[in-house]
């Protein structure tokens, strides 16, 4: 069971198949809320793994993806055989699809899901130490990539002319995404709150330059993928995958435009923040420096979970189509 086989269901344009999409656009975020936070704490913030508010961002996503990966295998259970959303629940809906490859890898998901909270435990319980420790990066890289992994063998990677191609873009794809998504949240849930002109003086210009990579995989990468998906270029206006990919495209330049903007603000106010450290005006109004920056990076946080729902219902349809 693939993509494909979902797209040439009877219910394509159901409840349940909606309800679906949905909860592959909340596990994704739960998981990029994880993987890109713990990349974060690893590569931006180490000092992060020791703030309340970090914590509670990684945890949430481990607890949001886990919950969200279980809803989905029943949802795509019940969908494809035609029942209704209340049917996702039953044994035997969830019996009959773990017998599926779908069914299957989603069930590698839910384990993948249990050694990322080993992975997590071991970082709350040792905190900074853990995450500038090799062995712990290297146990959250591997167990990362495999959930991203197992995660795109779900959509359309191997159903191209190119699927080694398409599955290794596609996995840089997924990568890039957790990072930049898992990055904003960290700063509006870790580091923003604690409204530090030093530390976002260091941390901000650091992520900056990672969120950098990150938008030209993604893009590079989405473009890729769409060449190997659509046969020709008249398929992104008659066809429904072309129109959501056309969707996503816009929704993912007004994001690009949104981010240049804040990292030009961003770069500007850090410039005079730290020729002005320990001065008064700026020590004493540290919400005057942050405001604007939670603001940019919410409206960005956002938008990017707006390009999720509509990634999720690109995973449903059928590139043909």
């Amino acid at each position: 069971m693939s993509g494909s086989a979902f797209a040439d269901a009877p219910v394509f344009g159901s409840s349940t198949r909606s309800a679906y999409a949905v909860a592959r656009a909340v596990e994704y975020s739960g998981t990029a809320l994880l993987v890109g936070g713990l990349v974060f704490i690893a590569l931006v913030w180490p000092a992060g793994a020791d703030s309340r508010g970090a914590r509670r961002v990684l945890v949430t996503g481990w607890a949001v993806g886990t919950l969200a990966t279980v809803a989905a295998l029943g949802l795509g259970g019940t969908w494809a055989t035609g029942g209704s959303i209340g049917d996702a629940a039953k044994r035997s809906v969830l019996e009959a699809v773990l017998q599926t490859d779908f069914g299957r890898e989603w069930a590698v998901l839910v384990l993948l899901q249990v050694l990322m909270l080993v992975v997590l435990a071991d970082l709350l319980r040792r905190g900074g130490a853990a995450a500038r420790s090799l062995p712990w990066r290297v146990g959250a890289l591997a167990v990362g990539l495999g959930l991203l992994r197992v995660y795109g063998l779900t959509g359309h990677s191997r159903e191209t002319a190119h699927p080694l191609v398409a599955q290794l873009a596609d996995l840089a794809h997924l990568t890039a995404m957790a990072v930049w998504i898992g990055g904003l949240a960290m700063l509006l849930g870790g580091v923003l709150p604690r409204r530090q002109p030093r530390e976002l003086g260091t941390v901000l210009p650091r992520y900056s330059m990672l969120a950098l990579g990150s938008v030209g995989i993604v893009v590079v990468s989405g473009a890729l993928m769409a060449w190997g998906l659509l046969g020709r270029l008249d398929d992104l206006t008659s066809t429904t995958y072309g129109h959501f990919l056309l969707v996503k495209f816009a929704v993912l330049a007004l994001v690009l435009a949104a981010a240049g903007s804040s990292k030009t603000w961003v770069e500007h106010r850090l410039d005079f923040v730290v020729l002005l450290r320990g001065e008064g005006s700026i020590t004493a109004n540290p919400a005057g420096l942050v405001r604007p920056v939670v603001l940019s990076v919410a409206v960005e946080t956002g938008l990017l979970a707006l390009v999720l729902v509509v990634a999720s219902f690109l995973v449903t349809a059928d590139p043909g189509r």
